[in-house]
């Protein structure tokens, strides 16, 4: 169904303030160093396994920490832009880039490696997503007549910097083999660029700042029921960081913090419920993160581990040009097919289930070229669509509900995405080595286990990643025992991918039935404020 609130004119098109164009790209260059430093961390992965001794669960959550550190600067972001500014906010993701380097490069030792990697990952992560509670909401507010083509362009920024990390990363790590400490302060460049861009800017206030909504009544329509999803994810986190100083008591001291977020926003909105379709919004979203953020933290080793570590950076780069390139026609593909965005939304989820489970069996690289491709299409529009839709039919949130869905993406990436395909990994590989041969299983066992969200019952043990990189690394020299590891891990990968297509099969059912009530109610349309 087309959405009616669409439409072809030139005006739908134009920004609403004579600098929106200036502040669009500045915020494209802002999430633009977000890629670059995602995707060179991706891609110095294995050198941090391997010279640490990283299994693939710490790395998995290492690489979570890159992603749960954006939910608290988008949520505190979102929350407060409308009091302090954009700007003030803009130079706090300044000072926290800088700063993820300095503790980052401190790294020098295995005994505080998995510390300084895990904390500067997450000060670089609470950065950018600061920047996207600048970003979001301004190209929001600025471009009101068509946000899904607008937001759906400015994170075009998020593949064009991982296709920037991956090649230059490629280049420094592979050619001219340059310590990873250099290759990761790539990202200080788009840093400096967006700084300067932001700087002297006069910025605009949201919608409902500008018709005198209070805070509380932006976050009415999130209530108890919004509210609900972000702290549960909160409450993992705080657990997952308590384990390393209360192991016994963590689990309960995460849920008892979440609770009392969740009773204070409870008091605050006065015991508002909040919206059903916000929160019903909000937990696909969460799939969202961990499907397209998930995948992305894990998809270049997987696929190099599948095939060449070169052949897995070509298709990283082939994926991240896809979503470049389309971000662009967003505005072009709803009218040209008469979708809503729910309608681009929906087929969007089935077109990244159908390429993930392709991707479970590709065994050449033509086939792989194909599979990611048709999931690179299907992930393309999740993020800034859904951004887009929240913005459209609640406007009277301000920046708060979208800053929250934000917060909600990432949390779910670093908490269930990157650290649950990293539990799935060490299973899958560790199970099937053990089935074929068990005592090569206990050679290549990893010493520490394995639990999905610290849960007790999904202990496993996976295999250990140095004796996995030599049995790589060994090529056609390798022994019976290495190339067993390795087609096991190879094996763990490919399980790894087919579990990972339910979650857009998932959404899919969901895009579903939001697109049958909205043609109940006679099509999805953009929802004015009224004051």
């Amino acid at each position: 169904m087309a959405a009616s609130h669409q439409a072809d004119s030139t005006a739908d098109l134009a920004g609403a303030y004579p600098n929106a164009h200036r502040l669009l790209w500045a915020g494209f260059m802002a999430i633009l160093a977000a890629g670059v430093g995602f995707a060179i961390r991706g891609g110095i992965l294995d050198d941090w396994r391997e010279q640490f001794q990283f299994t693939a669960s710490q790395a998995g959550q290492i690489t979570g920490a890159g992603l749960t550190g954006f939910c608290f600067g988008i949520i505190i972001g979102g929350v407060i832009v409308d009091k302090i500014g954009y700007g003030k906010l803009v130079a706090l993701a300044f000072l926290g880039h800088v700063l993820s380097a300095v503790v980052t490069f401190s790294t020098s030792t295995a005994d505080n490696a998995y510390q300084l990697l895990f904390w500067g990952s997450f000060i670089f992560a609470f950065a950018n997503g600061t920047l996207e509670a600048v970003a979001n909401p301004l190209v929001a507010t600025v471009f009101p007549n068509n946000r899904t083509h607008y937001l759906n362009i400015l994170h075009a920024s998020w593949p064009a910097g991982m296709i920037l990390g991956t090649v230059a990363g490629w280049y420094l790590d592979d050619k001219l083999q340059i310590d990873w400490k250099y290759q990761l302060a790539l990202y200080l460049v788009p840093t400096i660029v967006y700084a300067l861009m932001f700087m002297g800017q006069k910025f605009p206030r949201s919608e409902a700042a500008e018709k005198g909504a209070s805070f509380v009544d932006m976050f009415r329509s999130v209530g108890i029921l919004g509210a609900a999803v972000a702290c549960f994810l909160l409450a993992l986190f705080f657990g997952d960081i308590l384990k390393n100083f209360i192991p016994d008591q963590a689990a309960v001291a995460g849920y008892l913090i979440g609770g009392g977020l969740l009773l204070t926003i409870t008091v605050m909105t006065k015991f508002s419920i909040g919206s059903l379709m916000l929160f019903i919004l909000f937990v696909t979203h969460a799939l969202v993160g961990a499907v397209e953020l998930g995948t992305d933290s894990w998809i270049q080793n997987i696929t190099g581990n599948l095939f060449t570590s070169e052949q897995g950076k070509w298709l990283f780069i082939w994926t991240s040009a896809i979503m470049f390139g389309l971000r662009f026609c967003a505005h072009f593909i709803e009218t040209t097919l008469g979708l809503s965005p729910i309608g681009l939304l929906l087929a969007s989820s089935v077109l990244a289930f159908v390429g993930l489970r392709f991707a479970s069996g590709m065994n050449t690289f033509p086939a792989a070229l194909a599979a990611l491709g048709i999931y690179a299409v299907g992930k393309t529009f999740f993020w800034p669509t859904m951004l887009a839709v929240v913005g459209d039919r609640f406007p009277q949130t301000g920046a708060v509900a979208m800053s929250i869905m934000g917060g909600i993406g990432m949390l779910s990436a670093g908490l269930i995405g990157g650290p649950g395909l990293g539990y799935c990994k060490d299973r899958f590989a560790g199970e099937s080595l053990k089935a074929t041969d068990a005592a090569v299983y206990e050679q290549y066992r990893a010493e520490s286990p394995s639990r999905f969200l610290n849960i007790p019952a999904t202990e496993v043990f996976g295999l250990d990643g140095a004796k996995l990189g030599a049995a790589r690394k060994a090529g056609s020299e390798a022994t019976a025992d290495q190339k067993a590891a390795v087609a096991a891990d190879q094996q763990g990968d490919r399980e790894t991918l087919r579990t990972d297509s339910s979650i857009p099969l998932t959404m899919a059912v969901i895009y579903l039935g939001l697109l049958l009530f909205f043609a109940s109610i006679g099509g999805y349309k953009r929802v004015e404020m009224k004051g």
